[in-house]
């Protein structure tokens, strides 16, 4: 499979003969980068935000996930997981659904604007997670150091970072050094998609860093 970022935490994953997914499409005059102009059949929205909910910047769409649920679209199963939002501790905190694509035994989880570590509960729902797309700038979203300490609860085969500064982007995020400073890593070269196989997956939890492409 394909996994391509268009910067915050848009992303469009394509395997053959499955459905085409794209996760968190922005409205670029809220968080910057080119304005997008995508195809896919599924569309999910993590929470309702200009720069996470802009499903009318996709086309051909025929699902859109906006809530927790177990769905089987197209070939991908999809766990939808709720967190945040809910007692008086989530009061102030956005709701959030996090989302796991399971292609044939092939997993990617897409956290949205998680904002704290997942509990042990989530943890399991999420299952095993082979490719994991997590926010890593802060803001509304995950700081470097509770991504890192998601990275070690979930330990995943491949991690990739979204939701940082860049220099097309508007909105006020830490930059990605931070993130890679707490994995103990230094600068890593981008590169334009990541192409996966399930025999291709390292042993250990590797980070890859992608280059946003214009939508």
């Amino acid at each position: 499979m394909e996994i391509t970022w268009y910067g915050h935490s848009c992303f469009r994953l394509t395997e053959r003969n499955y459905a085409t997914v794209v996760t968190d499409p922005f409205d670029h005059k809220a968080v910057g980068y080119d304005a997008l102009k995508l195809k896919a059949e599924i569309v999910t929205v993590s929470h309702d935000a200009p720069g996470h909910s802009n499903v009318d910047a996709v086309k051909g769409t025929t699902h859109v996930l906006t809530g927790a649920g177990e769905f089987e679209i197209g070939g991908v199963f999809i766990t939808a997981v709720q967190t945040a939002g809910a007692g008086k501790k989530g009061k102030d905190k956005i709701r959030n659904t996090l989302y796991v694509f399971d292609y044939e035994g092939l997993t990617v989880a897409h956290m949205g604007d998680m904002q704290d570590t997942p509990t042990q509960s989530e943890v399991e729902a999420l299952g095993t997670i082979n490719v994991l797309l997590v926010p890593v700038g802060g803001g509304s979203s995950l700081n470097a150091a509770k991504a890192a300490e998601i990275v070690s609860m979930l330990e995943p085969n491949l991690v990739i970072p979204m939701h940082y500064s860049t220099p097309d982007a508007k909105v006020n995020l830490d930059s990605l050094n931070k993130f890679l400073k707490e994995m103990g890593l230094s600068k890593l070269e981008a590169q334009p998609s990541l192409k996966i196989t399930r025999s291709g997956l390292p042993d250990e939890t590797k980070v890859v860093v992608l280059e946003y492409q214009k939508g």
